[in-house]
């Protein structure tokens, strides 16, 4: 027993007192769970904080109050973008007061001048006109026909498609030149809706929307009653309410195109 004793107690040639020692000289140490999940709590934390001190570089974030709304912005783009169209339309009468000044242009090539500006809805058109109105239904209307669902709110709204028909058919009868509140439209000309707001060439229009159109007031008429996407609107006219009114507006001028003619489109990534 005493050299039983003895070797454990020199721990010379021991394997569990030597490799006891080593393994937990080389073992990594191991942080209880706990501790991990506590520090990664702080860690996150303090990543929101932070990320919270840079989005408010000092305000208040928590109101709309600091902020300028989306709403406003979109105004006061749409009327920085009618100034520049006025800008514009100046600009272009001075290029063609010096243009006229210059001369050399023969008879028929001032005709056929003229003939590409009027087509091309850069002048002024005057002639017999057609105006168009829509406008949203009461907010609080009801089916005013039997056998109709109660209305959902898309139902009380104008919506893109409703003026597009309008242009469309106008067009169809014939019409000159046509004019969307107080633009006048170009073959490249797009008329978007966004929610209950037009938006036209850069700018915003709420309704009621007014679309006048210089033709043969007959024929216009006859077009937009011919329309089958503008008989289905005149089914929600006369059971929900929306706004329709055609009249005739005897002799009229639509201004000239103001804004740019500049083209702009995608480009493949090379």
């Amino acid at each position: 027993m005493s050299n039983t004793a003895d070797s454990h107690g020199t721990g010379s040639g021991s394997p569990e007192t030597g490799s006891g020692s080593d393994s937990e000289a080389a073992r990594p140490r191991r942080f209880p769970p706990v501790r991990v999940l506590t520090v990664a709590v702080f860690a996150l934390a303090g990543l929101i904080f932070f990320t919270s001190f840079n989005t408010a570089k000092g305000t208040n974030i928590r109101t709309d109050a600091s902020m300028l709304k989306l709403s406003d912005l979109i105004q006061e783009r749409s009327h920085k973008n009618g100034r520049l169209d006025e800008s514009n339309a100046a600009l272009r009468d001075d290029v063609e007061a010096l243009a006229q000044r210059g001369g050399g242009n023969t008879k028929a090539e001032e005709e056929k001048l003229a003939a590409l500006e009027k087509s091309a809805g850069t002048q002024k058109l005057k002639g017999k006109a057609v105006t168009v109105t829509l406008n949203d239904a009461p907010p609080n209307a009801t089916a005013k026909l039997p056998g109709y669902p109660e209305p959902q709110p898309d139902y009380l709204v104008i919506h893109q498609q409703d003026l597009q028909a309008v242009v469309n058919a106008l067009w169809q009868g014939g019409a000159e030149g046509i004019k969307v509140m107080d633009q006048r439209l170009i073959s490249t000309s797009a008329v978007r809706c966004v929610g209950n707001t037009l938006i036209l060439q850069g700018r915003v229009y709420s309704p009621p929307y007014k679309i006048t159109a210089i033709g043969d007031p007959d024929k216009l008429q006859e077009s937009l009653a011919a329309s089958q996407a503008i008989q289905n609107y005149m089914v929600y006219v006369n059971v929900y309410g929306l706004g329709w009114k055609v009249t005739e507006n005897g002799t009229v001028t639509l201004p000239g195109y103001s804004g740019t003619v500049d083209l702009h489109y995608a480009k493949p990534v090379e």
